[in-house]
This record gives structure tokens, C-alpha cells and sequence, in this order.
């Protein structure tokens, strides 16, 4: 075991005295905040934001451009399956009506030839 050491209030005053001069000592030491080592290191910080800042909006727009892009090839490739629908709708309109148009002439033909008969 160590011996133990009794301190006398003077020595623990001076001691604390010590203590607070170095820390004082330490904080004078530091550099202030207009000194230019402190400036340059602000302004290489502030630049670094700034890049980062870039960076991240020029993401931001490249996400947006192509979220737009998606979209906008979506949107064409559901106009032109809207058409084809369209056409195809129309197609089978025009068929139905053709098929109608033959059916009728059918029936006015056989009701015709009915007529006919009937007149002899």
C-alpha cells in the first residue's frame, strides 16, 4: 500500500490555484475566433456544406427527372393502348354493322322472293 499523504489546506489551496492557472493558461492559448487559421477552417467547412448541399439538390432533380420520365412513359404507353382499345372498338362496331347491314338484306331479299311467290 501507498503511504497517504496528508495535505495541509495551504498546499490543497495552492494545488486548486495551480489547477484553475493551467486550465486558465490553456484557454488563453486557444485561438480566438477572428484569428485566420480559425477563419480558413470555417470557410473550408462552410464550403464543404455547400458542395454537399449541391450534391444533394443535384440528386434531388435527377430522382424528380426521372420520376417525371416514368410518368411521362406511363402515361404514353396508356394512351396508345387507349387507341389500339379505341380502334379495335371501332372495328367491331363497324363488323357488327356490316353484319347487320347483310342480315337485313338477307331478310329483305327472302321477304321479297316471298312476295314474289305469293303474286304468280
Amino acid at each position: 500500500m501507498s503511504n497517504y499523504k496528508d495535505q495541509g489546506f495551504n498546499e490543497r489551496l495552492s494545488s486548486a490555484a495551480n489547477a484553475k492557472r493551467v486550465l486558465l493558461e490553456k484557454f488563453k492559448a486557444q485561438p480566438r475566433p477572428d484569428d485566420p487559421a480559425i477563419v480558413e477552417q470555417r470557410l473550408a467547412r462552410q464550403a464543404l456544406v455547400a458542395a454537399r448541399d449541391a450534391r444533394m439538390a443535384e440528386r434531388k432533380a435527377t430522382r424528380a427527372a426521372e420520376a417525371a420520365r416514368k410518368a411521362a412513359e406511363t402515361a404514353a404507353r396508356d394512351a396508345a393502348l387507349k387507341a389500339e382499345q379505341t380502334i379495335r372498338a371501332a372495328e367491331e362496331e363497324r363488323a357488327r354493322i356490316q353484319l347487320l347491314a347483310q342480315q337485313k338484306a338477307a331478310r329483305d331479299a327472302r321477304y321479297a322472293a316471298r312476295k314474289a311467290r305469293g303474286k304468280r
